[in-house]
């Protein structure tokens, strides 16, 4: 330890860019080479092969589930779709009719901790795995709810006989008749899914292990991760690159914007990363899913942008010394609005993904018994000053 071997000796490092903070065995990120493990198992192998409900468990128990566990799983999770029907009516009514789905999801998460008490009871393992089973299953459910309360269409309620990539999209898009999920949609779903569901101590899961060091119930903890999320550079990102296409505008224009990036005034967004100096593995992922989507919705008119955007910065040693490559939220919000989805929706649908990865580093938290967090600061404010009279001031 350290702190024995330099007593009073501590480091001031803004943005805890070189500090670590937790040790966690649930994923793995190397940044330089490119790599993403979900608990040893490449973001590759899982994407190509997995479901987004297999890889929770994974996350949660640090295994892949055999068989039977995978159908207890399954089940289990199906079978907490539903809210309480006061918390919907009451809940999702208190807000105004126009107000933001993060916004929504933020606050009713927090809000399911009301109605389910039971979980501050957080040294008993079982129901820490009790309140996650309810949180992966419900987080579809409140974001679909937050959605068509915020455009002002009547809830949908879950339909137990699918899939929970398929029951996400019914629940989002249904309207008078019944809605028949694409399976190329389904597919891309629980791909973003699996994506999204860890990426080590970033802004959110880090705020999820700082509040959950306080040992509050699970419930606030993921409000909060929910509402680190919120912020543009954090969740928000896949929305910018959008923003920027559209301000491109038009194929032609790519050239000139690049120039104008390289010269200070232009930003380009989706490119480069905190952790990533090599391309993100998640971005060649995104990419390839992309193109059944569109074979299923036809070419978003942004694609050829982005595609030349992408192929104008490889190519020139301006980005390529700097390790500006496309990352994961270069592609997945062409797919999102390719597939219906508004743009105040894609950091929610981040955090249906994440809340899997959310709760395991909360629960590892708590099996370590990790103290609570308290950094230092460096003070830069007066030196001690006298009170002044107020008639003297």
């Amino acid at each position: 330890d350290w702190r024995k071997l330099l007593p009073g000796v501590w480091f001031h490092d803004p943005g805890l860019a070189t500090t670590s903070g937790a040790e966690s065995a649930i994923t793995e990120l190397d940044g330089e080479n490119g790599i993403l493990r979900y608990r040893g198992y490449p973001i590759e192998q899982l994407a190509e092969k997995s479901t987004f409900l297999e890889v929770s468990y994974l996350l949660l128990n640090g295994e892949l589930p055999n068989q039977q566990q995978s159908d207890g799983w399954v089940n289990e999770i199906t079978h907490h779709t539903y809210l309480h029907e006061k918390f919907r009516r009451k809940m999702y009514d208190s807000f105004h009719y126009d107000a933001h789905p993060m916004g929504l999801l933020c606050s009713n998460v927090a809000g399911l901790s009301t109605f389910y008490p039971d979980s501050k009871e957080i040294d008993d393992p079982a129901n820490r795995m009790q309140q996650a089973v309810r949180l992966i299953a419900k987080m579809p459910t409140l974001a679909t709810s937050a959605y068509r309360h915020s455009v002002g269409q009547p809830f949908v309620f879950p339909d137990n006989t699918l899939d929970y990539a398929s029951n996400f999209l019914r629940m989002m898009f249904e309207l008078g008749n019944p809605y028949e999920v694409d399976p190329a949609f389904q597919r891309a779903m629980e791909v973003l899914l699996i994506l999204h569901a860890d990426h080590e101590q970033n802004c959110s899961t880090t705020t999820a292990r700082v509040v959950g060091s306080s040992h509050t119930d699970p419930y606030t903890a993921m409000s909060a991760a929910c509402g680190a999320l919120y912020g543009p550079r954090h969740g928000g990102a896949n929305e910018a690159v959008l923003n920027m296409l559209d301000g491109i505008g038009s194929y032609e224009n790519v050239e000139p914007f690049i120039e104008g990036v390289k010269a200070g005034n232009e930003r380009l967004m989706g490119f480069g990363h905190r952790v990533y100096k090599n391309y993100d593995p998640r971005a060649r992922i995104i990419k390839e899913a992309a193109h059944d989507v569109f074979a299923v919705t036809g070419t978003n008119p942004l694609l050829d942008i982005a595609l030349k955007l992408e192929e104008a910065a490889l190519s020139d040693e301006y980005f390529i010394s700097r390790k500006l490559y496309p990352n994961v939220d270069f592609y997945s919000g062409l797919i999102y609005e390719s597939m219906g989805f508004p743009r105040n929706m894609f950091t929610v649908l981040f955090a249906i993904g994440r809340m899997p990865g959310w709760l395991a580093h909360w629960d590892e938290m708590l099996d370590q018994d990790s103290r609570i967090a308290r950094p230092r600061q460096l003070y830069t404010g007066e030196a001690e000053r006298d009170y002044i009279a107020m008639s003297d001031r």
